[in-house]
């Protein structure tokens, strides 16, 4: 028996809005039936829709995501969707650790400029 979920239910279970699903049916990422004007998603849409969210949860665009789905889908599959999300996953992390650098660098800027802040009230004779 195949089993459906309704927008509804889908939305309640992802904590997402219907537009959010109508935004990803209409890039192409899931492709639900249609029973008029009823939209009723399969489990195998389930499944990508828990992976889209996972997808965007750690960055990746809905670009990254299609090419993702799309290398499933065509040669070579499986593995070449698990090597094309490896490199994503490692693109992802380099460009966090540049993130994290800047923002330490910045942290590290304000507090110098903290500190001269202080040293020159200091030397006027103002108490901070």
């Amino acid at each position: 028996m195949n089993r459906y979920y309704t927008i509804t239910e889908l939305t309640r279970e992802f904590g997402i809005s219907t537009r959010t699903l109508r935004y990803y049916e209409d890039e192409g990422l899931i492709h639900p039936d249609r029973r008029g004007r009823t939209r009723l998603y399969r489990l195998a849409d389930r499944h990508l829709i828990a992976e889209i969210l996972r997808g965007r949860r750690v960055g990746l665009s809905i670009a990254e995501i299609r090419e993702i789905i799309q290398v499933y889908k065509d040669p070579p599959g499986e593995a070449g969707q698990l090597r094309l999300l490896m490199r994503k996953v490692e693109e992802k992390r380099e460009e966090l650790r540049q993130k994290r650098k800047d923002i330490d660098d910045t942290l590290t800027e304000l507090d110098n400029i903290e500190e001269s802040c202080l040293a020159r009230l200091a030397e006027i004779g103002v108490r901070s």
